[in-house]
């Protein structure tokens, strides 16, 4: 069996400040932009990795999904405990200077782990928790 990751979602709140963070600065490439205002799913994929996608979504855009549902996704989501990504770099140090430098919401500093890697956490503009694994 050959199975490989080829699309993994996350939902955001505002496309424009959604942009901003994983466009223009994490360096992803936008790859489609549909829909309007609020409601549009933008895909993303990372230049080294061009088949892997990141689509953000609107968060419950399930029409099935109750308006007070809706709310606590949003809440949990504002929290960083709703969804989140694991990002890798090889220069952990200056990615996390940049990310600092642009007010991105920093969670932890680099910092070994005890499960052996080195890391550091941020939030996405929605409240995503974003980890940056140190490639070694």
């Amino acid at each position: 069996m050959d199975i490989t990751l080829h699309t993994t979602f996350l939902p955001h709140t505002d496309p424009e400040a959604s942009l901003a963070f994983y466009r223009d600065l994490l360096g992803f490439e936008l790859t489609m932009d549909v829909g309007e205002g609020a409601m549009r799913w933008l895909t993303f994929v990372a230049p080294s990795q061009p088949d892997v996608r990141l689509v953000l979504t609107p968060p419950a855009a399930d029409p099935g999904v109750t308006d007070a549902e809706r709310r606590t996704i949003v809440e949990l989501m504002a929290k960083g405990a709703y969804q989140s990504i694991i990002l890798a770099t090889k220069d952990l140090d200056e990615t996390f200077e940049r990310l600092q430098a642009a007010d991105a919401e920093v969670v932890s500093e680099p910092t070994e782990q005890p499960w052996g890697v080195r890391d550091c956490a941020f939030r996405d503009p929605a409240g995503n928790m974003v980890r940056i694994d140190e490639v070694r």
